[in-house]
């Protein structure tokens, strides 16, 4: 998360998908008291249980040993949500593209690409085990 952010909130997950029950309702807490606006809560919610899935599933492995961390930072023009996963991180800078005839019918590949047209701004800390993803408010 870059600098200037306060932490407001943060949580600490199982790699269990009933978990997004808990994501749902951070991100649910955390919007009201920002006073987010309805249309962009959609795009929160979206964004954040897009990354906590990939957290779960792909980070994690489903490793039940292992947990998911999610943190929320605010500032005075944006906040940002970060999920951090304790798997070995992956290849940010080289994803296949989801819109690309040969990646269509795919099951899986489309959560970066949502969580990056639905948040303002995402980032990826090295190694990939961690990503940023800023709202402007």
């Amino acid at each position: 998360m870059k600098e200037g952010y306060s932490i407001i909130e943060k949580i600490h997950l199982p790699t269990d998908y009933n978990s997004l029950v808990d994501v749902e309702a951070l991100v649910g807490s955390v919007c009201e008291k920002l006073g987010v606006v309805e249309d962009a809560y959609g795009n929160v919610l979206i964004a954040v249980t897009e990354a906590v899935n990939n957290a779960i599933e792909h980070g994690n492995g489903m490793n039940r040993d292992l947990s998911v961390e999610v943190s929320v930072g605010d500032d005075d023009s944006s906040f940002c949500f970060n999920v951090m996963d304790q798997g070995n991180g992956f290849d940010y800078t080289n994803l296949p593209d989801p819109t690309s005839p040969e990646n269509l019918l795919k099951e899986n590949g489309r959560g970066i690409f949502l969580m990056k047209n639905l948040a303002d701004e995402v980032e990826f800390d090295a190694p990939g085990n961690s990503v940023n993803m800023y709202f402007n408010k």
